[in-house]
């Protein structure tokens, strides 16, 4: 797998109102739209790529915690921002294809071009269940996402659609006006299932994989760049929580601090575990590999000092991850601090392209 020159880096927004330890003194919760707009708009300023806006409809922490919503604050992210691509999650289960198309390809235009929409199949049960939407077994989700995508994906094109499948029916179908800056919005999917690699192949643009250990995501991306593909060959992003110091043990200290406070807080993530699907591998790999964070956070390495989160995430960028989706806390100095300290350093190492 070639390596990337210049790797990018994008940045959660907070839809769950922290991505850390939910009792950390200087990190409220807080998922309100002010924040979520101050703190996405000082990424574009600061020269982050790309954000990704998750979706959930109820905070899966908790129902009575805040929860921001998805695509209405892409829509306004997309006109209140400049340079910065924002990425909005999509569970297909929630929103019609053509519907969904439709306001994608809206937001592409309010954004001038810098919006993709990330695929993920959904894992939270109560989410749909409460609402008396059926949550499918696992194989059968992915299913549903890969008629569903192959509809909106037509549309975004800018082609007329026909398609009879067994979960959609659509007749004869266009949309205008189409995108005008280029091909359509990029699209990002999620998941780590065969299921999920396999959809993975034959319809992303760039596939997100959960921050775990370099042997796991280099077995992970020599399995989909080796599966049949139409088109341009795949991207790989790794999310990733990072923890970065002065020095090393500045960034140990750091991380045990955490630890401490998520152990203060552990019931919350174990109902979370509770109501996920037992067959969504993201929670295997998470057993596997405890970390401080969501979708691996951690468990991609990337604490230490300055230097060695610069140098980890050069390794990184040789193995072939073009967009690192970051988490911090608390999330607004951490980034900044990353923007300061770390990304100058990554700049100058040099590339190792095979």
């Amino acid at each position: 797998m070639a390596g990337v020159a210049h790797p990018r880096f994008g940045v959660w927004a907070v839809v769950y109102g922290s991505w850390g330890p939910f009792d950390h003194p200087d990190d409220p919760v807080d998922a309100s739209w002010e924040r979520n707009k101050r703190l996405i708009l000082e990424a574009d300023r600061l020269g982050f790529d790309s954000t990704l806006i998750a979706q959930h409809l109820v905070n899966p922490f908790g129902d009575e915690l805040d929860q921001l919503e998805t695509w209405t604050s892409a829509a306004a992210l997309a006109a209140l921002t400049e340079r910065i691509e924002i990425i909005a999650a999509i569970k297909p289960y929630l929103v019609h294809p053509v519907v969904l198309a439709k306001q994608a390809l809206q937001i592409e235009q309010i954004s001038g071009g810098r919006f993709g929409l990330n695929l993920v199949n959904a894992w939270f049960k109560p989410e749909l269940q409460r609402a008396g939407i059926p949550f499918a077994e696992h194989d059968e989700r992915y299913a549903y996402g890969r008629e569903w995508i192959t509809v909106v994906r037509g549309l975004l094109n800018g082609e007329r659609v026909s398609f009879q499948g067994k979960y959609f029916q659509v007749e004869d179908y266009q949309l205008r006006p189409i995108d005008a800056t280029r091909t359509r919005p990029t699209v990002y999917v999620g998941g780590e299932s065969d299921p999920a690699r396999a959809l993975v192949a034959d319809k992303a643009d760039v596939w997100f994989i959960n921050g775990q250990p370099r042997a796991e995501v280099e077995r992970l991306i020599a399995d989909v760049a080796a599966r049949p593909r139409e088109g341009d060959p795949v991207r790989f992003g790794l999310s990733a929580f990072v923890v970065a110091r002065e020095t090393d043990a500045e960034a140990e200290a750091e991380l045990a601090a955490l630890w401490e406070l998520a152990e203060a807080g552990k019931a919350r993530w174990e109902a979370l575990v509770a109501d996920a699907d037992p067959k969504a591998v993201m929670f295997q790999t998470f057993a596997k590999y405890p970390h401080i964070g969501t979708n691996g956070g951690t468990a991609a390495g990337l604490v230490g000092s300055y230097d060695t989160v610069a140098r980890r995430i050069r390794e990184w960028a040789d193995l072939g991850i073009e967009t690192f989706m970051l988490q911090f806390q608390p999330f607004e100095a951490e980034m900044r601090r990353f923007a300061e300290h770390v990304v100058p350093r990554v700049r100058e190492l040099a590339p190792n392209i095979s």
